[in-house]
């Protein structure tokens, strides 16, 4: 069967732009996946992992071949991108973005860049780069779309099938309403794990509150691992409807201040907040286990593989995956799973200390 798109383009290949690429690729989605990125190591990560086929250190006469462009650089420079972009596109190629602040970026790339989505998938990770990205963080994730009068029927409908296609769930709605809500469910909590990791760092006796967080305060404040720049952006860029967030949140911490004296009331905000909480959707985003992955590069040496594994067996690390990602003349790279964090660890002090270079 023939794939939905012929030549697709990814502009950014970090988590998200690798993950959407994984998908076409897993997914038979499209014939060529192409890649830009600023970063060479980022362009040498994709390539190595085999996310795409081929990569692009500059933008070019090549972008006008491509039948689909995703916009997948951080959303400080989004629009940028895409105008720069615009001098090379085609007016056949349909773009979509997958930044998740939409307002200004659809009013700015609106009937600049031909065909152009705004999108955003509610999918993420405190995991960063191409080398954390796969298909499955897209999987059954709700996948907002949003159209103006300005989006081209066509276009909207190519974006709303590939969405289906990839596995997640379409949802449209206008920019302005998007970035309100996701101020709320996904900006403000960034905000306040920020925040609680500051009260923890200022207090006189940080090393005990960290010895004593337990998984409420790791739960809470996991957000705040992911890349604290491409974060920054993301709060800053959606900085007005954020504020008016931070200002109800405001509000009702003080309510609950003023309950502190009055329990029974207290209690009855507490079971209202539960039921909130635990009529939450389940998602699932696979059947398979969570595995604890490390990704070696080797030469292109005769007995490489057998050196590997024989130096963890003998140091009773079992592998519970392997792939082989690529071999070229130059050298290769492997991916292998574990079934904890420890003993991902302990393989990659193994490996390291017999020279190897992991990630």
């Amino acid at each position: 069967m023939k794939p939905l798109f012929g030549k697709v383009g990814i502009f950014g290949i970090g988590l998200l732009g690798g993950s959407v690429a994984l998908g076409l690729r897993e997914r038979f989605l499209a014939e060529e996946i192409h890649a830009y990125d600023p970063d060479p190591g980022a362009l040498e990560d994709a390539l190595a992992l085999q996310v795409v086929d081929r990569v692009h250190a500059s933008l070019g006469s090549w972008v006008g071949d491509l039948e689909l462009g995703v916009l997948a650089a951080p959303v400080g420079v989004l629009v940028s991108e895409g105008r720069k972009l615009a001098q090379f596109a085609s007016p056949r190629t349909i773009w979509f973005d997958v930044g998740s602040v939409k307002q200004p970026v659809v009013e700015a790339l609106t009937g600049v860049l031909p065909n152009f989505v705004g999108s955003h998938p509610m999918a993420g990770s405190e995991k960063a780069g191409v080398e954390a990205a796969h298909a499955g963080l897209l999987q059954n994730a709700v996948w907002v779309i949003t159209p103006t009068t300005g989006t081209a029927p066509s276009a909207l409908e190519a974006v709303r099938s590939l969405v289906q296609n990839l596995g997640a769930y379409p949802l449209e709605m206008p920019p302005g309403l998007h970035d309100r809500l996701v101020a709320r469910i996904s900006h403000l909590p960034y905000l306040l794990a920020v925040g609680l990791n500051r009260l923890v760092a200022q207090d006189p006796h940080q090393d005990l509150l960290m010895f004593l967080a337990a998984g409420g305060f790791r739960d809470l404040t996991r957000v705040a691992s992911g890349s604290p720049r491409m974060s920054r952006d993301m709060v800053v860029a959606n900085k007005e409807a954020l504020r008016a967030a931070i200002e109800d949140l405001w509000a009702v911490m003080l309510e609950l201040e003023n309950l502190l004296e009055q329990p029974e009331d207290l209690l009855e905000v507490a079971l209202e907040a539960k039921r909130t909480r635990d009529s939450l959707p389940i998602v699932k985003r696979s059947l398979l286990p969570v595995m604890n992955e490390l990704v070696v590069q080797v030469p292109d040496k005769p007995g490489q593989i057998a050196t590997v594994s024989t130096a963890l067996g003998n140091a009773g690390v079992n592998i519970k995956n392997f792939e082989v990602l690529a071999i070229r003349d130059e050298g290769g790279a492997i991916r292998m799973g574990f079934a904890t964090p420890e003993e991902r660890e302990q393989a990659r002090q193994i490996l390291e200390g017999i020279g190897y270079k992991v990630r």
